[in-house]
């Protein structure tokens, strides 16, 4: 997703006599009029200035709502989003080609490994998920829950749909 240029703001430091210099010989100076689409320009995103999605129903069972935090900026391939699940809200079976972490924010949810039991996830928790494992997550039935999830893509692709999580696999606690 491209930012509008009025939601993202470039900052450009130069560094003078720190310890964090260049090593002695290389130069480089920041120009304070660079343009936000200067590979070397950090980007800021404004909390707020990204439009909240509904998750799709091919993709969720359930009220789900996606706040976009990032998209690729190259050369990096990662991209991320905020993703809130009301109770009994879960994702459909997918797979990441190169794996995906999810970072609990609030809550407590439900995350299963296909032919795995599902493990219960808490605020606080760090959830890696390997490259192209089977796998669900959602929020527990009685309470919400929401996680950052951060995934690199893969020629341009950062997850493989697959079916629909049923309510008896989703019980299955």
């Amino acid at each position: 997703m491209k930012l509008p240029l009025a939601m993202v703001i470039s900052v450009c430091v130069v560094s003078l006599n720190s310890s964090h210099a260049r090593p002695q010989g290389a130069t480089r100076v920041a120009h304070p009029a660079a343009s936000p689409h200067d590979s070397h320009a950090i980007k800021i995103t404004r909390n707020g200035s990204q439009k909240i999605i509904v998750g799709p129903p091919e993709h969720f069972t359930g009220s789900v709502h996606i706040q976009p935090l990032f998209d690729v900026n190259d050369p990096s391939r990662s991209v991320g989003a905020s993703v809130t699940f009301d109770p009994g809200a879960r994702t459909v079976w997918h797979v990441h080609p190169l794996g995906q972490t999810l970072i609990v924010t609030e809550g407590v949810g439900w995350i299963q490994q296909w032919s795995c039991p599902i493990q219960e996830i808490r605020k606080g928790d760090v959830v890696w998920i390997p490259a192209e494992t089977k796998h669900w997550h959602g929020a527990a039935a009685t309470t919400s829950m929401t996680h950052i999830a951060i995934t690199e893509e893969l020629n341009g692709e950062a997850v493989e749909w697959l079916e629909k999580v049923s309510d008896e696999e989703y019980r299955k606690r």
